[in-house]
């Protein structure tokens, strides 16, 4: 076996099937890649760990069939490494021989026969154009659980219903819900899914930069037994395994009623809650109090460092004064995409919700919302 490859090509197609092997794999082979040769001329680089698979498909300048298997991370080190050359790789018996210009590297291979087969991709069912994919999945991503205790939390769920996908995500202390069109197979296709959060955001974040659409595929969505995504983009693919479909009914959690609206600029809200934050302890809100044309940023507390910042706030409503963890509110400012934050509120202890700007007919719910739970303020 061997092929030559532009460098940059090759370095990048290896990066982006390595990111998805394990850290710490249940056997050695699974920290490998596979590298193949076709008959039809094509090189495709692979990496599985039997939940997540990648594979990308290039055409190299020259090539002879054949397949290996080498140290993906190490192989990943050296091409990001490599001169701006052409590459070569050759295959000498236990050894894989990388050449470029005056560089060169021998691999020690790993048994190919020990490597597991690459899943399928289960049956296309709509595309979708990279760019909104990727918007839309990083605006969810951020509410996802880090608690692997709870995987129901970790994951994005996934509802299709004909030309409309909606994603969601909640870590118990914030709920994010994103609408997004899509093109499906079949105009009355609907489906469940829930997916690994982690392995969408990196997917998502990975093919959104091919300018192209991005195709879904879904087998055993909503059921009980063994479901599986796919995603394919511009010669790249990956799979992942389901997460079991239970989830909170997040929709009973959206409020349809508020007592009060305010809207702010995004920028400079950020930066103001960033300042205040400054004097807050890990766990300890910044409190904001909504009143008039303005609205009062706080953090820290007789006792300790004090921060105080005012800001114009458009208010319509009654006047409120509610508390957030201000990671959480950062996260979503900065998820919302939009030169504008708006505000809903309740009650200083019930949710909020943060979407971006005022919709053009406010009869119709925002394409995202970010429900963001208050602290309850002492006293």
């Amino acid at each position: 076996m061997m092929f030559r490859v532009d460098r940059d090509v090759l370095a990048e197609a290896v990066a982006w099937t390595a990111r998805s092997l394990p850290a710490r794999p249940s056997v050695p082979v699974l920290a490998g890649m596979r590298l193949e040769v076709t008959e039809q001329q094509e090189l495709k680089l692979s990496g599985f760990d039997y939940e997540v698979s990648a594979e990308v498909t290039l055409q190299p300048q020259t090539g002879e069939p054949g397949v290996v298997l080498v140290s993906g991370r190490l192989l990943a080190e050296i091409t990001r490494a490599l001169p701006a050359q052409p590459v070569d790789v050759v295959v000498e018996g236990a050894k894989a021989v990388v050449t470029c210009g005056s560089a060169r590297f021998t691999l020690l291979t790993m048994p190919v026969e020990d490597y597991p087969t690459l899943p399928a991709m289960p049956p296309a069912a709509g595309r979708v154009g990279s760019d909104v994919f990727a918007s839309a999945v990083g605006q969810v991503a951020v509410a996802t659980g880090k608690d692997d205790t709870l995987p129901m939390l970790t994951g994005v769920r996934m509802e299709i219903d004909g030309d409309t996908v909606t994603l969601a995500a909640t870590d118990r202390y914030r709920l994010a819900v994103r609408e997004l069109k899509w093109q499906p197979e079949q105009p009355a296709f609907e489906a469940v899914a829930m997916i690994p959060g982690r392995t969408l955001a990196d997917t998502a974040k990975s093919l959104g930069s091919t300018g192209a659409e991005v195709e879904i595929a879904l087998s055993g969505a909503g059921g009980t037994g063994e479901g599986m995504i796919g995603f394919s983009s511009a010669g790249r693919r990956t799979t992942s395994r389901l997460l079991d479909p239970d989830f909170p009914k997040y929709r009973s959690l959206l409020p349809t009623e508020f007592s009060a609206t305010a809207e702010l600029q995004t920028g400079a809200f950020v930066e103001a809650v960033k300042r205040v934050a400054l004097v807050a302890e890990r766990n300890t809100p910044v409190r904001l109090a909504f009143h008039g044309g303005e609205v009062v940023l706080e953090a820290g507390s007789g006792d300790e460092a004090q921060a105080v910042e005012v800001l114009q706030a458009e208010l319509d409503g009654d006047e409120i004064n509610i508390a957030f963890n201000h990671q959480f509110l950062l996260e979503g400012l900065g998820a919302i995409d939009s030169d504008v934050a708006r505000l809903q509120f309740t009650t200083s202890t019930k949710p909020a919700i943060l979407t971006g700007g005022k919709p053009v007919d406010d009869t119709l719910a925002p394409d995202y919302r970010y429900l963001i739970m208050p602290i309850r303020l002492s006293g």
